[in-house]
């Protein structure tokens, strides 16, 4: 079902509305070359990435899983996609890649991935890549024929306030905001018990199917949320996934509800404390409502705590209509950081 925030009525199809530009060819004295992405710049993407994260968001940083993931996706056209500026020594200066996942229920999203090393902002190169990915994200919308609402879509930390700049400045507008909330699993965890007869289990395999649909029925009504694609599905639960921290429940047979977690060491030093990342809280519709969220958050802090990790992560939409925030806070959880999402509509 659309979700009513970004339905709107008769519209002609994209391919109508949005004008496919010239391809954007980019220059600056720094680059010596703009080119694609090749499967043999995974090293020097992933370099640029990490130092990136290092001096944005030290928190968390870019996996090696998630890199190859993204540049594997068959809906990534490698050679028109990503883009890489190589400096006249043969550094790597700058990445990034427009991603248009499928399964485009109620809009169609082109996400602007990518970053600049911190040893070469401030001089330009970053609106230059910008520049190609608006380019590129409109000429992708360009050939839709549907007719969805059309989003080209950055995110930039608050803590990295030019990334928001530079997005600003090629006509996007900041329109949502998400919170970074983190729990000290030294205070006490609540034992929650659903209002509704369920069955809290850990996650296995043979339930993935299952939690995928649930995943996504939950999601519906979420801000700018789509079906996930299998091949999405599959990264989701791959790389850094702890299966040991994700809990399913179970009404009967039906998934009502899930919580999925992640558990990446490489981000505890930046962090400075040990625990999961929990990527996924999800209740379906008619699931709600039941204290079956709370329930699944007290699993995962009570594993987590048992393993002798210091702290949980999450992030949330701060305008969630579920209410998530207010849900997490009372499970203890406190705002740390944040992230701004900015978009151009079409």
């Amino acid at each position: 079902m659309p979700r009513p925030e970004i339905v709107e009525a008769h519209l002609p199809p994209l391919s109508e509305r949005v004008e496919a530009p010239p391809t954007y060819m980019p220059r600056h004295p720094l680059v010596a070359e703009w080119r694609p992405i090749a499967k043999a710049d995974t090293d020097a993407v992933l370099a640029v990435l990490r130092a990136s994260d290092a001096a944005d968001h030290p928190n968390y940083l870019a996996t090696r899983e998630e890199l190859e993931a993204e540049l594997a996706f068959s809906f990534l056209d490698r050679e028109r996609d990503t883009l890489l500026a190589l400096g006249h020594d043969g550094a790597v200066l700058a990445v990034g890649s427009v991603l248009e996942p499928p399964r485009q229920v109620s809009l169609v999203r082109e996400f602007m991935n990518g970053a600049v090393h911190p040893a070469h902002r401030g001089k330009g190169i970053g609106r230059e890549l910008i520049a190609w990915q608006r380019a590129r994200g409109e000429q992708k919308l360009a050939a839709i024929e549907t007719a969805l609402p059309g989003w080209l879509v950055g995110y930039a930390d608050r803590r990295a306030p030019d990334r928001e700049r530079l997005l600003a400045a090629a006509g996007f507008t900041a329109v949502r905001w998400f919170h970074t909330m983190e729990r000290d699993l030294a205070e006490p965890i609540p034992d929650v018990a659903p209002t509704e007869a369920v069955r809290i289990v850990p996650y296995a395999s043979d339930l993935a199917d299952a939690v995928h649909a649930a995943r996504d029925e939950a999601f519906l009504d979420h801000w700018g949320s789509q079906p996930l694609s299998d091949e999405q599905w599959e990264s989701l639960i791959g790389g850094t996934f702890a299966p040991e921290v994700s809990f399913v429940a179970l009404a009967g047979d039906e998934v009502a509800a899930v919580i999925l977690s992640d558990v990446n060491e490489d981000d505890w030093p930046g962090q400075g404390f040990s625990g999961p990342y929990i990527s996924t809280v999800a209740v379906t519709r008619k699931h709600r409502g039941r204290r079956i969220a709370p329930a699944l958050l007290s699993a995962v802090l009570t594993e987590s705590s048992r393993r002798g990790w210091q702290k949980a992560v999450l992030d949330v939409d701060a305008a969630s209509p579920t209410g998530a925030d207010s849900l997490y806070t009372g499970m203890g959880f406190v705002t740390t950081f944040g992230e701004t999402a900015l978009v151009r509509e079409y």
